[in-house]
């Protein structure tokens, strides 16, 4: 069997306003090559960037990899590594509130592209040091700034 190659991903998403314009941006490497992603939305929130940043990104994999995914979300990172997900799921979408599952359709799209790789989720702080958790804040802000100019 062959080794899956290994994809290093840094996401992040931004928005002006929650809810509000917003942006996503995801900086890709493998071995030499390095790909950056962005996007956005013109009415959304900051959450919701940061879900969709992690699903492009994973989207943009034309096969299965094994994945180092790095975010500054911890909405995003505890979901995967602290088993929200399958108590959400088991709990038919609901909280332990009871409540409806915020951003289901995204959850649910990112558990179905992330199925296909070996995914790691790694919290980052955000802000700090970490140049390409900067970069992608570059490119979300950037998207979200693009959207609100059109606005």
């Amino acid at each position: 069997m062959t080794e899956l190659p290994e994809v290093i991903i840094y996401t992040d998403g931004a928005c002006s306003g929650n809810p509000g314009p917003g942006g996503w941006g995801a900086v890709l490497q493998y071995g030499k090559h390095y790909k950056e992603l962005s996007g956005g939305d013109r009415h959304t929130t900051n959450q919701r960037m940061e879900l969709q940043a992690a699903l492009e990104a994973l989207r943009a994999l034309k096969r299965p990899c094994k994945v180092r995914l790095h975010s500054d979300s911890a909405y995003l990172v505890n979901a995967f590594n602290q088993n929200w997900l399958d108590n959400w799921q088991r709990n038919g979408w609901r909280t332990a509130a009871k409540k409806p599952v915020e951003n289901r359709e995204l959850w649910q799209a990112l558990l179905d592209v992330a199925k296909r790789h070996q995914v790691t989720w790694i919290k980052v702080k955000g802000h700090a040091d970490n140049q390409w958790n900067n970069r992608c804040d570059e490119l979300a802000s950037a998207a979200a700034a693009e959207i609100s100019r059109k606005e």
